[in-house]
């Protein structure tokens, strides 16, 4: 599986990456959407794509509105990790087509909750 990490902080990239080795994904990683819809266009299909709301260039909530709008990558999972906690933010962003939404702080714990709902892990690690 092919997960795409879209965060300015590359220390938040570092972390939610090494997670994700450990469930065997293969990663790829971009500093905002900008970035992303580039690395999409190189790469190709992604299984996930975990993406920062807050971001210079191109906003996560951007990403994902372009991102939906190309029937290419309908089948991609999209996970928000981002500091926005409101609920219209929320809102706003299931309505833009995330399949969830996590809260940094994140753990790991909830990462993998998230990960098992979407269907991409069969179990969470001890």
């Amino acid at each position: 599986m092919k997960a795409l990490l879209v965060d300015d902080s590359r220390t938040v990239r570092l972390v939610i990456g090494r997670m994700l080795r450990e469930r065997g994904f293969e990663i790829f990683e971009a500093g905002n959407g900008a970035e992303a819809l580039a690395c999409l266009d190189t790469v190709g299909r992604f299984d996930l794509a975990m993406v920062d709301w807050n971001m210079p260039t191109m906003t996560g909530i951007e990403f994902v509105r372009a991102v939906r709008s190309e029937p290419a990558h309908d089948r991609m999972l999209i996970m928000m990790v981002t500091t926005e906690s409101d609920d219209d933010a929320v809102a706003a962003a299931f309505a833009a087509g995330v399949n969830a939404f996590a809260r940094k702080p994140f753990t790991r714990e909830t990462i993998d909750a998230q990960l098992h709902q979407l269907g991409l892990v069969q179990a969470q690690l001890p």
